[in-house]
């Protein structure tokens, strides 16, 4: 299992790093207490703890400077512990210079975690500089976010970690007759396909049934329109995905709802599966 430890300066961006390793599939926690970390890693060593039938091999933890310095300082010694258990784990170390971030903190109005017990903001940021610096200095991956903005730095940490974001797709089929879906990111109308309905045979039917798949595919129409789709989709998923997406919902359209959208979603479903990504169908009018 994957271990990140994810530490820096406050202000240097450990939240964007966690949450771009969360996108990639990792586990995260923020600002957990070091005396936890032991049993936290050896519990998801045991579990892979993951959403329903899926697991995760690896996971990500936030440690700031609020942690006490006789834990920060046992670090070193914890993670070799991890690593005789068979957890890989590793450290990502975040910095910027003075002057950055106390304009970070000045933009955001934030309060530096370290700004209690009558520290003046650049005090603060000096003294957690002094708490942190042993962490620096075993990090496997340091990053100085000085020159970097949010999307920046989410590229850095990908390309370090030599991970992409796959982003979850979501295929809806629909009726308009009963109102678009909302929350959706792209909308096709196929009322313009040849409607099963007409045929009384295949009015109870749905577009997943074999005489219903026939008929459609008879016309030529159809197949167009699923090749259009399907090159769009090939050519504009993974540019979404390099933005950093990790989910897209694409609803499809007809009338009711039960023939040629239904159809249609299915065949896009079977054909990014068969590319690699990972697809969720729906049919909100059926059953």
């Amino acid at each position: 299992m994957d271990l990140f430890i994810v530490s820096g300066l406050s202000g240097a961006g450990k939240t964007v790093a966690l949450r771009t390793l969360e996108d990639l599939g990792y586990y995260c926690i923020d600002n957990l207490p070091l005396f936890l970390l032991r049993e936290l890693a050896l519990g998801l060593l045991r579990t892979h703890l993951g959403p329903p039938g899926e697991t995760r091999d690896g996971a990500a933890v936030g440690i700031d400077a609020r942690n006490q310095p006789e834990f920060l300082a046992d670090l070193p010694r914890l993670s070799d512990e991890l690593r005789a258990q068979g957890i890989d784990c590793r450290l990502i170390f975040l910095h910027a210079d003075t002057h950055t971030l106390i304009k970070r903190f000045s933009e955001t109005r934030r309060k530096h975690p370290l700004t209690s017990g009558g520290l003046s903001l650049a005090e603060a940021i000096e003294r957690e500089c002094e708490l942190l610096e042993p962490l620096g200095r075993m990090a496997e991956i340091r990053i100085d976010t000085t020159h970097t903005n949010v999307h920046e730095l989410r590229d850095l940490i990908r390309e370090r970690l030599g991970g992409a974001v796959q982003a979850s797709v979501l295929l809806q089929s629909f009726g308009f007759k009963n109102g678009v879906p909302e929350g959706v990111d792209f909308v096709f109308d196929v009322r313009c396909l040849p409607n099963p309905h007409w045929q009384e045979a295949l009015r109870p039917l749905t577009g997943r049934d074999a005489p219903v798949i026939a008929f459609l595919e008879r016309a030529p129409e159809a197949a167009e329109m699923r090749a259009d789709i399907e090159q769009f989709l090939d050519r504009w998923i993974p540019r979404f995905e390099t933005d950093g997406r990790s989910y897209l919902t694409i609803a499809v359209g007809c009338t009711g709802g039960q023939h040629r959208s239904v159809y249609i979603v299915e065949a896009l479903g079977r054909h990014l599966a068969a590319a690699g990504h990972r697809v969720l169908v729906r049919h909100r009018e059926l059953p």
